[in-house]
């Protein structure tokens, strides 16, 4: 689609073969820059290239249209001078601004390769990718283009008059532009409205940290009273397993139960996994689904579920070490206390709107046997507390007693009793003990043996005793959900001195990341001040490159309000790639007016203006066309599997686009008259 483009407005093969070149090139080099530091060429760094697209031909544009516009110039004129002359000076008159339109962009993406967790390990390689891409198109720029342009343009023959679609567009543009300038305050009005109204849509915005992945298979968690046993937990998946799979759209359904003796979950018997496989789903189907599963299995009384797809679910444990998007731990030293204050926290979220699979992670009750010695017993059969405790493990445990050898292999031999006596409860107190010098002692005469209920496991973070309690969120975005469940707790529950709660999952993680990118985002706008102090002279031309950034945002936010109003870690990321776009087109017009005056010896006023402005016209439609489309299968596509990440970003980018591009050919020019543009003379410079 990129080549018809260009070829619909340069309306010529050769100029839009010699642009199109430039994509190829700049791109292959980006990919072998990729391969060699250990990318690979997955959905972000094909993202990444994707974006740059407009970027790379925007470069290669600039120096077409200004070599074939000083050609047709130099032809026009009595003293000429040779092709070769034209093309370097044509080449070297946008080079300094192609250089730090390029370097500012690359500043703006900084931020996106130092976000931190998962978010940095999704999105570096879509900043990486989109970096390397316009470094290479900026070399293929400065090398490769001009030479094409020598040799397919300088020596031919070129018609004296501008393509049929590029002059048509300029006569329009130029009227309309002169229409604006004669109503500036009306034009300035309408920008300010529409940037007041972005800022204001945007508390209205929810978010989270990533949208919801569609996929084929879904993952649920079933969690019965501690002390289940397994054959009460197959039981029960057997009615869960049959209600499931008359569902039409679920294709598969197995159950895992419990843990493997030596693996690294610590699940009891209490505890499932359902791995359910669905036929293949269409559009919001997905999301149907999830809703009928969840009514299905709301149908088990004291029993919970958590339905989460597979992606998602490492994803939020990753964040965690929950498959929850809500996380919540309570901190203190006094297990009880902690026990309380989680059920109480847990009534609180459950009354909360949108709250789902609300679960208390270490839940007390679990069934266990306790074995209290008496000392005076002890001391009176003559036995040490180690060596009865030590006889007890190696009888229900195991201990390794010897060793078998067979061949280079070695097996171990474990003394354990049968399991006939270990599963009989009554069997403990008669374990026969002795001391070596005596007779055998049931363990019954030597100490108090009785059932009570205990715990599985005790959680601890950082050396502290910790409760933690889990949530999803259904119809709703975790980030509104989280201020609310901040806002019910501290009203409703009181805790303990010593003890505090701390919020993780995926709206921490969100938080955090958005608070990696502004903080990061910061540092790039200095260094990107700096870098523009450099090119712009005198503080009035950054002012109007900087002021065109908001309108940008307007487009962005009223496409993401369109879109559903949820703004993710995607959407962040396109809200900053469209900075970047926009602030390379302003630099460039901006760039082209100071050229202008200095260059040409043109007197600043609205002649200049709209002369400049219809000269960086084409460019900024090509670049925008070009970028558009590209991006537009990732926003068509944005809730199908696979472009849940990326669809928001190409949603953001293509609404600011559209009033970036529109504010930028209309308003800047405006400005610019208001300001005045401040160029050095030929003489100064």
């Amino acid at each position: 689609m990129s080549d018809v483009i260009l070829l619909l407005f340069l309306f010529n093969f050769r100029t839009a073969a010699i642009s199109f070149t430039s994509i190829p090139i700049s791109l292959l080099a980006a990919v072998i820059v990729l391969e060699r530091l250990g990318y690979s060429l997955d959905t972000m760094t094909l993202g990444g290239l994707a974006i740059a697209v407009g970027v790379v031909v925007d470069d290669a544009v600039i120096d077409v249209e200004n070599i074939l516009r000083r050609l047709r110039e130099n032809r026009s004129h009595a003293d000429r001078i040779s092709p070769l002359q034209v093309v370097l000076n044509a080449s070297i008159e946008v080079r300094s601004a192609v250089v730090y339109a390029t370097f500012a962009v690359a500043l703006v993406f900084i931020p996106i390769l130092t976000m931190s967790g998962v978010a940095g390990r999704l999105f570096a390689p879509l900043g990486v990718a989109y970096i390397l891409a316009i470094m290479a198109s900026l070399t293929v720029a400065l090398t490769v283009t001009p030479a094409l342009c020598l040799s397919f343009l300088g020596l031919r023959h070129i018609t004296e008059k501008e393509p049929p679609v590029m002059t048509w567009l300029k006569a329009r543009y130029e009227r309309i532009l002169s229409r604006v300038e004669k109503r500036p305050r009306t034009a300035l009005l309408i920008a300010g409205a529409l940037t007041v109204c972005g800022l204001a849509i945007l508390p209205f915005l929810g978010g989270g940290f990533i949208p919801e992945l569609r996929e084929g298979h879904f993952i649920i968690h079933m969690s019965a009273v501690p002390g289940t046993s397994l054959g009460e937990s197959l039981r029960i998946g057997h009615q869960v397993n049959e209600e499931l799979r008359k569902l039409p759209a679920v294709r598969s359904v197995s159950q895992r139960v419990g843990r493997a003796e030596k693996a690294d979950d610590i699940f009891g018997s209490h505890y499932s996994e359902f791995n359910v496989d669905l036929k293949p789903l269409k559009g919001e189907e997905g999301e149907k689904i999830v809703g009928d599963i969840r009514k299905l299995l709301a149908q088990f009384p004291g029993v919970n579920f958590a339905v989460k797809t597979f992606l998602t679910e490492r994803v939020e444990e990753t964040l965690s070490g929950y498959t929850a998007s809500v996380v919540i731990n309570i901190y203190g030293s006094d297990l009880d206390q902690l026990d309380s204050k989680a059920q109480e926290i847990a009534r609180v979220l459950g009354k909360i709107r949108g709250s789902t699979e609300v679960q208390v992670q270490s839940a007390p009750g679990t069934p266990q046997l306790e074995i209290r010695l008496r000392p005076a017993d002890l001391a009176l059969w003559g036995f040490e507390p180690v060596d009865v405790l030590e006889n007890v493990r190696a009888a229900y445990q195991g201990a390794e007693a010897g060793q078998i050898y067979d061949g280079n292999r070695v097996f171990g031999v474990v003394a354990i009793l049968n399991p006939a006596q270990r599963n009989d409860i009554g069997a403990v107190s008669a374990l026969p003990l002795r001391n070596g010098t005596g007779p055998y002692v049931p363990l019954g005469k030597l100490a108090d043996i009785y059932q009570s209920g205990g715990r599985d496991i005790v959680l601890h973070d950082g050396a502290r005793r910790v409760q933690t309690v889990t949530c999803n969120v259904a119809g709703g975005d975790v980030n509104s959900f989280v201020a609310e469940a901040r806002k019910q707790i501290a009203q409703s529950v009181t805790l303990p001195q010593g003890s505090y709660v701390e919020f993780g999952g995926a709206a921490a993680a969100q938080a955090q990341s958005r608070r990696d990118l502004l903080i990061h985002s910061l540092l790039a706008g200095v260094g990107i001040i700096l870098l523009l102090t450099l090119v712009m002279r005198g503080w009035r031309n950054l002012v109007l490159v900087l002021v065109n950034l908001p309108f940008a945002l307007i487009g962005g936010v009223l496409a993401v309000f369109a879109a559903g109003g949820w703004v993710s870690i995607g959407a962040l990321v396109g809200f900053v790639t469209l900075f970047g776009i926009t602030l390379r087109n302003s630099l460039m017009m901006i760039s082209h007016y100071e050229h202008l005056i200095r260059e040409e010896g043109m007197t600043w006023g609205i002649e200049t203006a709209i002369r400049g402005a219809s000269e960086r016209l084409i460019p900024i439609l090509m670049t925008a066309f070009v970028t558009a489309f590209g991006l537009l299968p990732l926003a068509i596509g944005a809730g199908d599997p696979g472009r849940e990440i990326e669809g928001p970003m190409a949603i953001v980018i293509l609404g600011g686009l559209l009033t970036s591009t529109a504010l930028n050919l209309l308003v800047l020019p405006t400005l610019a008259l208001r300001l005045g543009i401040r160029a050095a003379t030929p003489e100064a410079s």
